[in-house]
């Protein structure tokens, strides 16, 4: 997903896709140790992909909280 695509999404919709990121992560790491992955440069995707969503989330909690 784009970053631009994230902006656009509230702190709840960006929580569900960092979860949603997580979970994919995580199945790929399985299919990894059981030799089942082919491509491996998706762990490296999906792992860049969850720091992407991380930090523009800081930014829209960063920004709520120097609002109030």
């Amino acid at each position: 997903m784009k970053t631009s695509e994230l902006r656009q999404k509230d702190v709840a919709a960006l929580e569900a896709e960092i979860k949603s990121l997580q979970k994919a992560h995580f199945g790929l790491r399985m299919q990894k140790a059981t030799q089942q992955l082919a491509n491996t440069a998706t762990l490296r995707e999906t792992r860049r992909a969850i720091a992407r969503a991380k930090t523009i989330l800081a930014e829209k909690q960063a920004a709520e909280t120097s609002k109030a």
